[in-house]
């Protein structure tokens, strides 16, 4: 299908010279000359007859040469000095002494090949034409920020160049400037999947600043802490978000949250987007008027060299003590990590289209939206919608579009589609995909068999998390050198010296044999550094068990005699019914096995005589199928069998309900925690990231009908 535009359009050209600085330096440690390199030098050389087990081997045995031939995938201003200091493990540092810019990497540098090629397509399906009716200011605010875009009847959609780019990120970072934001500032930015969000990250990246995104689905209240631990010294939003056509008070939740927070920023800079109309504060700035001055003063902001072990970013995830945590990133390893997993892992290429469908508050937003690709000079395609609106053929449509060419996503979306008419995997082209990538939580079975069905390309499921900020585990399409397994995210990436422990002793275990997945320290660059301000919380939180360097992922896995792993679940989602210690994902991926199931949840809840009992949420593609008590049983029986049948009769729920909808979160995680709440009766706490506040009430309601 053609876009057929019902466009307002028209180009902004003004071509700004970029300020590149030509400087061969020696890495002093290796002896080796550091290319300061082009956009076509993210993908460095290798020997075609070098193995992924080669490459992997050497960053384990030779870890700093390794890692300095990657460091010439990037631009530094200041060589590094030395490629590690693991002097005080847990604690490294990478590249020390050498200077760079995290947003120079990402626009500047590629402007001299690739200025006039997309930098970022934006798509929004909650702005179509149907909307504008409804909200026609939205028109006169897309003006007001510089935003020529494209209204379909299904999408509004923008493509911007690394030039256009360059010039807002520009505008973005004077107008941060003229308000005080300078090196080392941290700034909160709560914002919805738009284009100024992108560009207030790059700006503080630009600046030296450091922001620390929120999700924006979380209250006040979960705002304020954020802005305290940080000691934000400027809040960036909007004023509101969109939602399922549901309009989102970004700026009503962050007026509370300054409210309540100890620490208040200085200034609110607000996007106002002519959602929904918002009481200006004293400390309120409009965006849209101080973007106007930049661009009329033509205004250029130096990058600011930051030592590469300089915080570009927090993301705060969540803590068992109830207190976040402050994920704290640094700049050059930052750099260095994500560069070279789009070469080694994604197979990605300058000039390619890259999807991570992900909300910039997350840990994928981050890495795989906004910095990888531009690291890597590619596309990256920015959605602001979800998966089944206008319609559940709108990821299609947008892949089709747009030539897509990796896409990256949760299993949780898909799942979403499969209780759709499958006629719409089938309306678009989509040949142009090469890879489909699933992360957040395990892939199962019969999710990969119905994508691999409908979109004929390799279906990769990998495993990372917000601390690693880059694929633990993952197969890799580049080097083709082992099959995919199905249940198995994968093998260890280069700089992971991973391992499964048995968690009392800290002993290897064998293959088939479940233990804690742990990663010897140091770990590679692009990971997290320490805990924002609490060096004691990291080691206590990552690095509390055995010899105080084995960072523990919380997670527990298994090997099989190939050396692929396997993740059973996070250490808090095991349940131990009668000293037999059971993964929940177990026994979700055998439930998973029915052709009936849509997607499915397993918690332990406390028993007087086994300690612990699994009981199953099961949404079904059709309700009506358990309508009648007859079909009900039927299925309850086919569901207990195939448990059994997989994992023995010790695994059997002791109760299946069948909900009309899990719980989640809005990057699509369900809600395990408070499931188990409710099925021992109990409050289920803090539910600000709860996405559709209906489902609860399913959940209620399934356990009524029993």
């Amino acid at each position: 299908m053609n876009e057929q535009a019902n466009s307002q359009t028209s180009n902004q050209t003004s071509n700004q010279s970029s300020h590149q600085t030509s400087n061969q330096a020696v890495n002093q440690n290796n002896n080796q000359s550091f290319n300061q390199s082009s956009s076509q030098n993210s993908q460095a050389s290798f020997d075609s007859k070098q193995t992924f087990a080669d490459i992997y081997q050497s960053s384990i045995d030779n870890r700093e040469q390794f890692w300095a031939e990657q460091a010439k995938r990037i631009y530094w201003h200041k060589e590094p000095e030395q490629i590690l200091d693991d002097s005080n493990l847990p604690f490294a540092k990478w590249f020390v002494g050498g200077e760079t810019n995290l947003c120079y990497n990402c626009v500047d540098r590629h402007l001299a090949e690739r200025a006039e090629q997309d930098a970022f397509i934006w798509l929004s399906s909650e702005i179509n034409q149907e909307l504008i009716e409804t909200f026609p200011t939205v028109v006169d605010a897309f003006k007001d920020l510089g935003n020529n875009v494209e209204l379909y009847t299904d999408y509004t959609k923008r493509r911007l160049t690394y030039n256009d780019l360059y010039k807002e990120v520009n505008y973005f970072a004077d107008v941060l400037q003229r308000h005080g934001i300078g090196k080392g500032d941290r700034v909160i930015i709560y914002m919805p999947m738009i284009l100024e969000a992108s560009y207030a990250m790059l700006a503080c990246a630009r600046i030296g600043a450091v922001h620390s995104v929120v999700f924006g689905g979380f209250a006040a209240h979960n705002l304020a802490i954020r802005m305290d631990d940080a000691e934000a010294k400027m809040v960036i939003t909007v004023d509101a978000g969109l939602r399922g056509g549901k309009v989102v008070n970004y700026k009503s939740l962050v007026n509370q949250g300054v409210e309540q927070a100890t620490v208040k920023p200085e200034h609110v800079l607000v996007v106002n987007r002519g959602v929904l109309p918002f009481e200006k504060k004293a400390i309120d700035v409009d965006y849209a008027t101080q973007r106007r001055i930049s661009c009329e003063a033509n205004a250029i902001v130096e990058p600011v060299w930051l030592e590469s072990n300089t915080p570009s970013y927090l993301l705060y995830t969540s803590g068992t003590t109830g207190t976040p945590k402050g994920v704290q990133r640094d700049t050059g390893g930052h750099a260095v990590a994500l560069t070279t997993s789009i070469d080694y892992i994604y197979d990605g290429k300058a000039g390619e289209t890259f999807w991570a469908i992900s909300d910039i508050g997350w840990a994928v937003g981050h890495s795989y939206t906004i910095y990888a690709p531009l690291l890597a000079g590619m596309t990256s395609v920015m959605y602001e919608g979800l998966p089944h609106r206008p319609n559940p053929g709108i990821w299609w449509r947008i892949v089709e579009a747009n030539k897509v060419n990796i896409l990256f996503t949760a299993p949780t979306g898909v799942r979403m589609l499969k209780k759709q008419d499958e006629t719409w995997m089938t309306r678009y082209d989509v040949s142009s995909l090469k890879s489909f990538f699933l992360a957040g939580e395990p892939l199962d079975e019969s999710t990969a068999n119905w994508l691999t069905k409908h979109l004929g390309v390799p279906i990769l499921d990998h495993y990372w998390q917000t601390e690693s900020g880059w694929p633990i585990l993952s197969n890799t399409p580049k080097f083709n050198h082992k099959p995919h397994k199905q249940g198995s995210p994968g093998y260890p990436m280069y700089g992971y010296d991973a391992h499964v422990i048995n968690e009392e002793t800290g002993e290897p275990c064998a293959a088939g044999e479940k233990g804690l997945l742990a990663i010897s320290a140091p770990l590679p660059p692009g990971c997290l550094t320490t805990v924002w301000r609490n060096d004691e919380r990291f080691i206590s939180s990552y690095f509390g068990l055995f010899d105080g360097k084995q960072y523990s992922t919380s997670d527990y896995a298994v090997t099989d005699e190939d050396g692929y792993f396997y993740i059973l679940g996070r250490t808090d989602d095991v349940i131990n019914v009668a000293g037999h210690r059971i993964g929940t994902q177990e026994i979700e991926e055998a439930i998973s096995t029915h052709p009936e199931m849509a997607e499915c949840a397993v918690v332990g809840i406390q028993d007087e005589l086994k300690g612990e009992l699994p009981i199953a949420f099961c949404v079904l593609k059709d309700h009506e199928q358990v309508a009648t008590t007859e079909n009900r049983f039927r299925i309850e029986q086919q569901v207990i069998g195939a448990v059994v049948k997989s994992l023995g009769g010790i695994a059997k729920p002791a109760a299946i309900y069948f909900p009309q909808a899990l719980p989640k979160t809005r990057s699509g995680k369900i809600l395990r925690r408070a499931i188990r709440a409710l099925a021992e009766g109990n409050e289920t706490g803090d539910m600000s990231t709860l996405d559709n506040p209906t489902a609860i009430d399913a959940i209620k309601q399934s356990m009524k009908d029993y």
